[in-house]
């Protein structure tokens, strides 16, 4: 009996562990005016709780369609050559008939200067129609004059290409790069894996995101791009903490778009053969209103709510529903240790008493 009452008050006296227990755990639930509501995990829970993240450009993205790149716009930088059918030229003096006229860059209005032409509307034309608006213009002031109008590397129709690409830089809008994933070919291509990128495109201050995978999967996704578009590529930032009896202790980065609890544990090394408890398995997490409400079976809670939810690995479908539970960002997964675990170090603090006692009364000679 004394030593049942010894092994009593060393475990009361609060041996170090990896954090609650079970029982206290459930003890803190909304149903014993705790704050949190402890749910267990089955079929319906995971119907509820199941929400990947959903990535996807707006229809303010999807809709623009492919620009023509031939179109001069505001911003685009021009070069003009122009001959003179006369030995006297307007532009070119007595030296030669032929004149260049480089870096003209078109204004904030659309337009460019020509001399003897004047102020000429550009934006919204092709080369060609400039060309033939051109020659129109001077053609009263020079007989037959034959002139060339062409693109020159500049700040118009150009986006901004930044991350994890082979080569970031401001890059033009050609023929062959109106789109999304032609663009990050042009830049290198995406150096992150693939199941974890993400790619940012920012549009007069709205930023829609699309993970790479479904970029390449869903031919929608593929967007038409604008001028002054600033594309960014980044790796997935959620991630979850893992505590408790499992392989270690951490916060560890998602690496897959959707990530179960099965899969988490395996993360950080499956549970912990010598510690866990494989009946107090539990994912930690605020859940909005409105899924709170439909695993409850409710309709009156209001904010962000505290939920516990239980896995029991040892059920005949607990790892069934473990694979299926879905992890989300921020989540904490934690694994209470076994109920013996604590006997264990009461008696081996217990043991390691009486071994020091004995030796203490041998060395005194007791």
């Amino acid at each position: 009996m004394a030593l049942f009452a010894l092994l009593f008050l060393v475990a009361a006296c609060g041996l170090p562990r990896g954090g609650p227990n079970k029982k206290e755990i459930f003890s803190g639930s909304v149903q014993r005016q705790g704050n949190a509501f402890i749910v267990t995990v089955n079929d319906r829970v995971i119907k509820y709780t199941s929400v990947a993240p959903a990535l996807e450009f707006d229809s303010r993205f999807t809709s623009a369609g492919k620009i023509n790149s031939d179109i001069i716009r505001p911003g685009d930088v021009l070069g003009l050559q122009i001959w003179e059918n006369t030995s006297e030229t307007l532009l070119g003096g007595k030296v030669s008939n032929s004149t260049n006229l480089q870096q003209i860059q078109v204004d904030a209005t659309g337009s460019i200067f020509v001399p003897y032409a004047g102020r000429i509307k550009a934006a919204g034309n092709t080369p060609d129609q400039l060309r033939a608006i051109i020659t129109k213009k001077l053609d009263a002031q020079t007989p037959d004059p034959q002139v060339i109008v062409r693109r020159m590397p500049g700040e118009g129709s150009t986006v901004s290409v930044m991350g994890g690409v082979g080569a970031q830089g401001v890059y033009q809008i050609t023929p062959s790069t109106r789109t999304l994933s032609s663009m990050l070919a042009k830049a290198g291509g995406v150096r992150i894996e693939p199941e974890v990128a993400q790619i940012n495109v920012t549009r007069r201050g709205r930023t829609g995101t699309i993970w790479l995978l479904d970029l390449y999967s869903n031919p929608k996704a593929d967007i038409a791009l604008r001028p002054g578009d600033r594309i960014f590529v980044q790796q997935d930032r959620r991630s979850f903490t893992a505590l408790g009896a499992t392989g270690q202790q951490t916060r560890i980065p998602f690496t897959t778009q959707k990530l179960t609890a099965i899969e988490a544990i395996a993360q950080v090394g499956g549970l912990n053969s010598n510690l866990a408890d494989p009946t107090g398995v539990f994912v930690l997490r605020d859940e909005p209103a409105e899924i709170a409400n439909a695993v409850l079976g409710r309709n009156d809670l209001k904010g962000p709510q505290r939920f516990a939810y239980v896995l029991d690995l040892t059920q005949p479908n607990g790892m069934f529903l473990a694979r299926d539970f879905i992890i989300r960002d921020g989540d904490t997964v934690y694994v209470t240790e076994a109920p013996y675990v604590q006997w264990n170090k009461t008696l081996s603090v217990l043991n390691s008493s009486i071994a020091t006692s004995a030796s203490v009364r041998t060395a005194t000679g007791r």
